[in-house]
This record gives C-alpha cells, sequence and structure tokens, in this order.
C-alpha cells in the first residue's frame, strides 16, 4: 500500500494528538483531525502540562506559560532545595496549546471536524486514535493519581515565584499511596495548589476540598480567592494497554502506555513518540508505535508502585529520600526516562534496598504473578 497517498486521521486534541497534528501540519502528509464536541464528555478537559530540562518541550517552547530554575520538596522533618542550573521547570496550559494547533491547522487547510467517534476504523484511511480506553486490570499493582488544583490569588506575597514545590508531604498519607501538596507560583500572589493522591481509591469531591483546603492552610496560604480549577485522574499500572487489534488503528497516548507508571508524567515522552510517528509518515511507512519509556525504567517503576501499595515503602519517605540523597538532574532525568544504566544504579542504590528486596522476593520464581495489588 502507498501510505503516502491514504489519509491519515488523527482522533482527539489532547496532548497527544495535539503534538502529532503539529508536526504533521508543516510536511505534505494528507491528514485530517476529528474531536469530540465542546461539552461532550469524550472532550479533553482543560489541563497544566509540566516538563523540565535544559530546552523547551519540542516544538512548543514558545508556548511555556511559566517556568522556574528551583525545585523543592517538602517532609515532615526537613525540606530539599535544588537549583536547576541550565534547566528550567517548565509549565504549559492545555488550552494555549489547543489554541496554537487549531490555529496552525487552519492556516495549513487541515480539516477538523466535531463530532463523537464510537468506531475509530469506520472512519477510513490510517487512524491514530487518542481516545481513552477502560484501563487494564491485567498488571501487578494499580493505583490512580488523582487530584483537585485551584489557582488562587493570596491576600499577601506568600510565595517564592522562583521555585516550585514538587512534593509537599505535609497532609495526611493515605495507607499504600502517598498524598502531597504541588504549587506552581506564577508570581509572589498567585499560584496553581494541588492536592494530589496515589491510591486505590478516589475521594468525593467533599474530601478533595477539604483536603485541599486543609493543605493550603497548613501550608499557611492564608486568605486567597481562587481564580480558577483543575482536576483529574491518571491511571498508574505495570499492565500493558491492548492495541485496537485493528491494523490501520494505532491507539496512541494515555490509552497506550504512555503516562509514566510511577509519576502520572507523559507529555515529554509523547513529544518524543510524536517526533518518531511523524518522521513514519513523512516516509510513507505504516505507524509503528515507539516505546514510550525504557523497560528497564517501566521495571523500577513496577517494583515501586508494588512496594508502595504493599505498604513495604512509605511512599513520603522514599520521594524525599530520593531528592536528599541524589543530584536533582538524575532524580528529574529518571523522570523523564533520560538516565543511563550507570545513573539508574546509583539511584537505585539510594532507595530502601531491603524493602525493594522484598518486593522482588514477593514476585515469586518466576518473578510474573498476575495478581493487582491495588485498583478501584
Amino acid at each position: 500500500m502507498d501510505h503516502t497517498r491514504t489519509r491519515l486521521t488523527i482522533v482527539g486534541l489532547g496532548a497527544a494528538g495535539s503534538s502529532l497534528a503539529w508536526r504533521l501540519a508543516g510536511t505534505d502528509v494528507p491528514f485530517d483531525v476529528v474531536e469530540a464536541p465542546r461539552g461532550a464528555i469524550q472532550r479533553t478537559q482543560d489541563r497544566t502540562w509540566s516538563t523540565w530540562g535544559a530546552s523547551g518541550p519540542g516544538p512548543f517552547g514558545h508556548l511555556v506559560a511559566a517556568s522556574w530554575p528551583r525545585v523543592r520538596v517538602v517532609g515532615e522533618d526537613g525540606t530539599v532545595t535544588a537549583d536547576l542550573g541550565s534547566w528550567r521547570y517548565r509549565m504549559l496550559h492545555s488550552t494555549d496549546l489547543d489554541r496554537a494547533v487549531r490555529e496552525r491547522l487552519a492556516v495549513r487547510g487541515v480539516p477538523v471536524r466535531e463530532e463523537v467517534v464510537d468506531d475509530a476504523a469506520a472512519l477510513g484511511g490510517r487512524i491514530v486514535d487518542t481516545r481513552p480506553v477502560p484501563v487494564p486490570r491485567t498488571g501487578r499493582t494499580l493505583l490512580w493519581q488523582h487530584f483537585l488544583g485551584h489557582r488562587v490569588r493570596t491576600a499577601r506575597p506568600v510565595f517564592d515565584p522562583r521555585t516550585v514545590t514538587l512534593m509537599d508531604f505535609r497532609t495526611p498519607q493515605p495507607a499504600g499511596g502517598v498524598a502531597f501538596g504541588y504549587v506552581l507560583p506564577t508570581s509572589a500572589t498567585e499560584a496553581l495548589v494541588e492536592y494530589t493522591e496515589f491510591s486505590v481509591d478516589l475521594l468525593t469531591d467533599e474530601q478533595y476540598r477539604e483536603r485541599l483546603g486543609s493543605y493550603l492552610e497548613r501550608a499557611g496560604i492564608g486568605a486567597h480567592e481562587v481564580l480558577g480549577e483543575e482536576r483529574g485522574v491518571i491511571p498508574m499500572t505495570d499492565a500493558r494497554f491492548p492495541t485496537s487489534g485493528d491494523p490501520r488503528v494505532l491507539r496512541w497516548g494515555a490509552n497506550s502506555g504512555s503516562v509514566r507508571p510511577s509519576t502520572g508524567y507523559s507529555f515529554t515522552a509523547l513529544q518524543r513518540q510524536a517526533d518518531d510517528l511523524a518522521r513514519q509518515a513523512v516516509r510513507g511507512e505504516g505507524l509503528r508505535l515507539p516505546p514510550a519509556h525504557r523497560p528497564r525504567h517501566l521495571l523500577m517503576d513496577s517494583l515501586v508502585l508494588q512496594a508502595m501499595a504493599s505498604g513495604r515503602v512509605d511512599g513520603a519517605r522514599f520521594f524525599v529520600d530520593l531528592f536528599r540523597r541524589n543530584p536533582v538532574h538524575r532524580v528529574l532525568g529518571f523522570l523523564d526516562g533520560s538516565t543511563s544504566p550507570v545513573e539508574d544504579l546509583r539511584l537505585m542504590a539510594t532507595s530502601p534496598r531491603a524493602a525493594m528486596l522484598r518486593t522482588v522476593l514477593a514476585r515469586g520464581p518466576a518473578g510474573f504473578p498476575r495478581r493487582i495489588t491495588g485498583g478501584r
């Protein structure tokens, strides 16, 4: 089949679909986009995405809304603050990316249709399907990363606009998981403040608001007004996501394992995959999904998830010690999937070795039991 003459359809304009659409809009690959109508439950919610490193996130550096030269992690027994040097921690708004991608598509004459897709294969041609699918229950561990965030404006200056609080563990901790505050300050008086949990069960709306409010008070935020709200639920699992079963339909995004199992981060991995998929499309090849994460990182993530879910590892202590015992670039590089095998070994040497060894042994002689440790 001459794939250069076969139209490609991207289903969905979330982080994955938008990243590929942006790249293809600068080529001669014929494609169109189908997006769920505004207000439909299938529509991607507005979201804030974070990346870090020496350079911007793929082709979207001009859309970075804010960046910071320092990060900190707060534990019950103290704070770890790290200067990033030439690196920056960066924030993008999904609304900015959506607007920029739609403008680029309009200039290039790429059609964008709004409709609910029930059967992607029925669209014809080649399909890149970024719609969510049910989370598989075939892994060893399933936790949910779920959060409520408020964009706040305070009555007095309380934020350090040069420092991101990645994790503040001065919150009650759930059994078999971890909870923390996350603060992205855009000025001394404005920030996105989130309450986040990695746990088996989701919370009610009332519980999210109570726990976010409790964290705001504990962190000394004080009197404030709420400018906006973000919420989300992200699966953290070592299960393999199924393919579509149709050679014409490539599943990609959160429905294909692009989300990092131990952290919920995905934006940078999506940029790497989008680069590869765009090159394949330009060459006229059949699309094959490149791995989002290295096998050794997935194995390490699987062990960490199982150790937390089983209670063998204190999640709050685990993450604080990672930042306390390692250079910040090594930790962030691992979370981003860019560390070398030597760096990974050095990172592993600073983890709770006895607890991690017990987790490995609990997997049995074969090492591949198929029992869900957690999950809703």
